[in-house]
């Protein structure tokens, strides 16, 4: 049985759904975004939307992946770190519940927090304060971590420590893993582009993009970014919103339509659609029935809020997934 294995920071979200967006430019936050901020900062925005609707729930991308690989019933595990607190106790068992395997180190901050702001288009920006999660260094990481695993997923989020994703990414080629990543985010890409170049070239057999992602990476739009992304590695996916997604592989490239959805929220659908993705590559499914996978898993995940689905809701998607493993076409 394939085993995925996921890296990257350990937070806990805390979704809240604004009534436009004028809080996001007293918070100076670009619409969309993910900035990485300081405590003080972290503090003043919840307390400038302390009175919106909010929920909680254990996130980081590479963390959500991993979860809806554990709800469609794939082995998993996780690498993160977290601070000894209630917070950190709640990720923990979060994980444990999903049929995770978490290996969570201790760090000497509080766990850290992601306020997901969701405007009224549902669009998410977010505001991270890192906490613990930044206190990860290569010295926390080895080959034994690495065994007994198939794939390994990381996400950009990540990238604040390059000595630590260049470890990650060794240890996994090394220890023999099929590598994903998730770009993450625009701005993330813009601050890395050299860096992470280098190491998807090097290490990195799977992208994960979407179209503003594939711009920054390659300067491209979504078609012609693309084939260079692909050029670099064996699986190339963009994903290109209602659009849904194009992926290729060498001289091969396929299009993925999107199911119908009532989108409240779009935190988590990317990395849901990465969640599908490699469960059907770890199920030896070809490129478009991954695909459409992804599409169920990211166009479900979009009509509540967070990136969290309660159990008939992952039943009904384990069902459709039955469905497309055994041929039928269930996405436009």
């Amino acid at each position: 049985m394939a085993s995925i294995l996921g890296i990257g920071n350990a937070l806990v979200d805390i979704m809240t759904s604004i009534e436009s967006d004028i809080v996001l430019n007293e918070l100076n936050l670009p619409k969309g975004s993910m900035q990485i901020v300081n405590e003080e900062t972290i503090n003043n925005a919840m307390v400038k939307t302390k009175n919106f609707k909010q929920t909680l729930a254990t996130g980081g991308s590479a963390a959500n992946t991993i979860n809806g690989l554990a709800h469609l019933g794939s082995k998993t595990a996780f690498i993160g770190k977290v601070g000894n607190d209630e917070m950190g106790k709640f990720f923990f068992e979060d994980m444990v519940k999903a049929g995770i395997s978490p290996t969570l180190l201790k760090g000497k901050f509080q766990t850290g927090r992601a306020l997901a702001l969701v405007s009224p288009d549902s669009e998410r920006t977010f505001a991270v304060n890192l906490g613990a999660a930044i206190e990860m260094t290569p010295e926390d990481i080895s080959i034994d971590q690495f065994k007994g695993h198939t794939y390994f997923h990381i996400e950009g989020y990540l990238v604040q420590n390059h000595a630590l994703i260049e470890k990650a990414l060794k240890l996994a080629k090394k220890a023999g893993l099929t590598v994903s990543l998730d770009l993450a985010s625009y701005n993330v890409v813009e601050e890395n582009i050299d860096f992470l170049k280098e190491m998807v070239k090097k290490y990195v057999d799977i992208v994960f993009a979407n179209e503003e992602e594939a711009k920054a990476f390659t300067g491209k739009n979504p078609e012609d970014a693309l084939v260079d992304i692909a050029s670099m590695v064996k699986i190339a996916v963009v994903k290109v919103g209602a659009k849904g997604s194009m992926i290729k592989s060498g001289d091969y490239t396929c299009e993925v339509g999107v199911v119908k959805a009532n989108s409240i929220d779009t935190t988590g659908a990317g990395d849901m659609y990465a969640s599908g993705f490699l469960y059907g590559q770890s199920k030896g499914l070809s490129l478009e029935q991954s695909g459409e996978i992804g599409a169920i898993l990211s166009g479900k995940v979009i009509e509540t809020i967070g990136p969290k689905m309660i159990d008939s809701t992952w039943e009904h998607l384990r069902n459709q997934v039955k469905r497309i493993a055994n041929g039928e076409k269930i996405v436009g």
